[in-house]
């Protein structure tokens, strides 16, 4: 089953307000803000996370979704990967959106990512809404534009480790060391998020996910989510390919390093080569000799030099026909 199509944008006043008499959207609310659209039934372990103020990272906040007596709630991180420019490390993170999804309402609370950037923009999930979706229908429009940052973000890591690929060449090798190492950082981040957002929406897939006596997803709408969860599957897949075109990188990184060391290697050969044998000339007229052949011989001196001068074009000639040099 395909996924519904995205609407052009409502103008209808009326159909504004129902949504948002369904769909209560806040974006760094306050503990009372929060407090007052929460029935009396909802845990106090979700009333703390509702209230908890995000840092823009996924160390501390796990994604997750649970069905329950009269509620369903959710905790979602959405990825953004931002670039100030071709020599400007790539840094990702991440705008939480916790989710209590009731028999009359879908309750976002959305958060402002610390000091890292602002709150999740849900913007087109609205959009997609229709005045006949159902409350699970609107939960799916939101996870399904969550599933499509993912995917992009995963585009966007691909074309990131290309550009690193193309820089090697041009960049200082302790700025691509960094970038490499960083987007190895965002890349295990990002499936420290992407595998409990897959699971979740998994079980809202096989009927986990649902209040008791009461079907909040029904059978279509279901169906609908399995779209969102081959989107995430697909991020996951794609991730796994970028893990092994950074894994490639880094090893053509590292024989680049190789090479240079090896070519760093041969020129001191060649050097040392060059600068032998006028130090065993040197050496065998200044100290073998008693009396120098240059006290007795008008040339002697000239000679040494003569010598010294063949040898070591003799030598270049020589590695060059090698193709050492």
């Amino acid at each position: 089953m395909t996924a519904p199509t995205v609407p052009a944008p409502r103008t209808d006043n009326r159909s504004l307000r129902d949504l948002q008499s369904r769909w209560v959207d806040l974006c760094d609310p306050s503990v009372d803000e929060v407090d007052s659209h929460l029935s009396s039934d909802v845990d106090h372990l979700v009333r703390a996370q509702l209230h908890k103020r995000s840092h823009g990272s996924a160390d501390q906040v796990r994604p997750l979704l649970r069905g329950g007596d009269s509620y369903v709630f959710g905790v979602f991180l959405v990825p953004v990967l931002e670039n100030e420019g071709e020599l400007a490390e790539e840094k990702t993170y991440y705008q939480e959106v916790d989710v209590v999804l009731t028999r009359r309402s879908l309750l976002t609370v959305r958060k402002v990512a610390g000091s890292r950037g602002p709150a999740y923009d849900p913007l087109v999930a609205r959009g997609s809404c229709r005045d006949s979706d159902c409350l699970g229908t609107l939960m799916y429009h939101l996870v399904d534009d969550i599933a499509e940052r993912f995917v992009d973000l995963v585009d966007r890591l691909t074309e990131e480790i290309e550009e690193v690929e193309d820089g090697i060449e041009r960049w200082d090798d302790r700025f691509v060391r960094r970038r490499i190492s960083q987007l190895r950082h965002d890349m295990l981040q990002i499936r420290r998020v992407l595998s409990p957002t897959r699971d979740g929406l998994r079980a809202v897939l096989d009927g986990r996910v649902d209040l008791d006596g009461d079907e909040i997803f029904p059978r279509d709408v279901e169906l609908v989510f399995n779209n969102v969860y081959e989107k995430l599957l697909r991020a996951s897949e794609g991730l796994e390919l970028a893990r092994d075109l950074l894994a490639g990188v880094r090893d053509y990184h590292q024989g680049k390093i190789a090479n240079d060391q090896n070519d760093v290697m041969k020129r001191l050969t060649v050097i040392a080569s060059v600068l032998l044998l006028p130090t065993f000339i040197v050496g065998l007229y200044g100290q073998n000799f008693i009396d120098m052949p240059e006290v007795h011989w008008l040339w002697g001196y000239a000679w040494s030099w003569g010598l010294i001068g063949m040898s070591t074009v003799g030598q270049i000639m020589f590695f060059k026909w090698r193709k050492w040099i």
